[in-house]
């Protein structure tokens, strides 16, 4: 049975993207958004406080205008990720641009790299770069999904000649295994959605992100400083709908001598800057700050 919802889902994703672009925009990413805000209100409450917590200086006004073109951003992911399941090089030309490709790929042309990114805009379209840079492939990194049927739907969206998948728990081994070699004589870019709620720990190390203490996962930065591979942070800007530009900061570059957390931090003020400067690109629905800081840390 799982199998066959799996096929349902594929088939009824592949229907959809081929289907002419202005009705999946237009008709189904506006009857999405009448849905998700006006309808089944998902997740408001999550929203709303969220906004309410990271930006206390602006007033209702401001945040509610934020929540409705977030919710607009939301609607229009769906549709940009289902339109992954037939992907044309017409297409995804269309979809992303990259800003300075010719410095990147100079940069970073013969060894592998660590690609810091977060829930900002269609983050999917960052798997796109292997089809720019034919000598890399991206490795990107996850949380497994507990539906088997999603996970291996994600997994047919997200795998391909210039992309593969691994778990975030099996990321460090499966670097240090493919490393010499790379994938299919490839170098590794090893792409890291780095701004999900990571669990607590004793040893959990606080930033200050958006007017509130808030723990990161730290995988990229001990995998850098392990293996001295340089880190850039992923900067996403949409300029239409379902269409975005890409472009690369440099946070570390492999060899300089940094301070404990240093690299997470550096990613932490990028993000808080990007996220500052187009609010509604970022996934405010999620449950980010779960984990309160007691009085005494």
């Amino acid at each position: 049975m799982q199998r066959i919802g799996l096929e349902t889902l594929w088939i009824l994703a592949y229907v959809f993207s081929v289907l002419p672009r202005w009705f999946k925009y237009h008709v189904v990413g506006n009857l999405l958004y009448v849905l998700l805000y006006y309808g089944i209100r998902y997740r408001r409450s999550v929203v709303v406080a969220n906004l309410r917590n990271s930006f206390p200086e602006k007033d209702d006004r401001e945040r509610n205008h934020i929540a409705h073109r977030f919710y607009r951003t939301l609607s229009e992911i769906f549709v940009d990720t289902l339109d992954l399941a037939h992907l044309t090089p017409r297409k995804w030309h269309r979809a992303l641009r990259i800003r300075g490709l010719e410095e990147h790929l100079q940069r970073v042309e013969g060894r592998d790299w660590i690609a810091m990114t977060a829930h900002f805009g269609c983050w999917e379209y960052c798997s796109f770069w292997g089809l720019y840079a034919p000598t890399q492939i991206v490795v990107a990194v996850y949380h497994p999904l507990r539906s088997r049927i999603m996970e291996a739907l994600y997994q047919r969206l997200r795998n391909g000649d210039y992309a593969t998948t691994v778990s975030m728990k099996e990321s460090l081994r499966f670097y240090l295994r493919n490393r010499e070699k790379g994938i299919r004589g490839r170098n590794l870019v090893m792409g890291l959605i780095a701004d999900q709620n990571p669990p607590r720990r004793p040893d959990s190390h606080w930033f200050r992100f958006l007017n509130q203490d808030t723990i990161f996962f730290d995988g990229g930065e001990k995998l850098a400083l392990r293996c001295h591979l340089p880190v850039y942070f992923v900067k996403m800007d949409r300029v239409g709908r379902g269409r975005y530009e890409m472009s690369f900061e440099p946070i570390y570059d492999g060899e300089e001598p940094v301070a404990e957390h240093e690299i997470t931090e550096r990613y932490v003020r990028m993000l808080e800057t990007e996220i500052r400067r187009r609010p509604e690109l970022w996934i405010w629905s999620h449950k980010r700050w779960k984990h309160k800081r007691n009085v005494n840390c």
